[in-house]
């Protein structure tokens, strides 16, 4: 018997009557349905259906990569860049997804490594690595060191580190570039950077970065927004290319190229 499995976004009604109505679909021809992901992660789903945003998606496709689970978004919010389609289309998804009608897009991921208390702990995020000066600071300046080598110093509020697809999120409301989610790169982007030398940076995902402070005590440090802590003076953030990558399923009905111009169309001209 077949499974997949549904990552419900809690805080939207729609979502979860949407969740019924799917599940009584796959039901009806025989699949079983999982909603936790205890039971997700354990029973072998062919794929994973997020309802909700981009942030949903988000969450799925990270909790789903070691497992090489592929995801399909079905956007419940506003427009988005990840979300495959739209609520009005997802009988038609369906129906292309269980007879194999689809590809897999793979995402790149990055793996931040931070030794806290003696212990290395290491998180994989899918967006990006967000470093922030806290309330008690007025400027923190941040220095990267690429595969060993100082490289560029940023004195800012903070700095992304962000994936391609993160370029999309906060990075591109800091004023960096889009960059296309086939790109293997990583992209350094500045918060409110004290400097008028301090720009975007574009690294090949190949690098080993380590991000310290060289001024101020501490930062916050928020992992794909899932986890936080404090970095201290004389501690470092290892940031390298993630074993595991994001897998996307895609019906090939939204270009990345389209989704840029429709969430951009304010600024595009006929």
């Amino acid at each position: 018997m077949k499974r997949v499995g549904l990552w419900i976004n809690q805080s939207k009604p729609e979502a979860k009557a949407l969740a019924e109505e799917i599940t009584q679909w796959f039901e009806d021809r025989n699949w079983v349905v999982y909603t936790q992901w205890r039971d997700i992660s354990n029973q072998g789903v062919e794929f994973l259906i997020s309802l909700g945003g981009d942030g949903t998606l988000l969450e799925a496709a990270r909790e789903g990569a070691p497992l090489a689970i592929p995801v399909l978004g079905v956007n419940l919010g506003k427009l988005g860049f990840l979300c495959e389609i739209e609520r009005n289309e997802i009988k038609e998804a369906l129906d292309k997804v269980i007879n194999k009608e689809y590809t897999i897009q793979k995402r790149l991921m990055l793996s931040a490594t931070i030794e806290e208390g003696g212990k290395s702990q290491t998180y994989h995020v899918l967006n990006d690595v967000v470093f922030l000066r806290d309330l008690d600071t007025s400027m923190i300046t941040l220095q990267a060191d690429l595969t060993g080598e100082p490289s560029v110093s940023y004195p800012a509020d903070g700095l992304l580190v962000s994936t391609p697809t993160g370029s999309t999120a906060y990075s591109l409301s800091a004023g960096g570039p889009i960059m296309s989610p086939d790109v293997e790169a990583v992209l350094l982007t500045p918060l409110a950077a004290h400097s008028l030398s301090a720009r975007p940076m574009v690294v090949s995902a190949e690098e080993k970065l380590e991000i310290y402070l060289v001024r101020g005590q501490q930062c916050l440090v928020n992992f794909d927004g899932y986890h936080q802590i404090f970095l201290k003076a004389g501690e470092k953030v290892h940031i390298c290319k993630a074993p595991i990558k994001a897998l996307l399923i895609r019906l090939g009905k939204r270009s990345f190229q389209k989704v840029v111009r429709e969430k951009l169309k304010d600024r595009w001209h006929e």
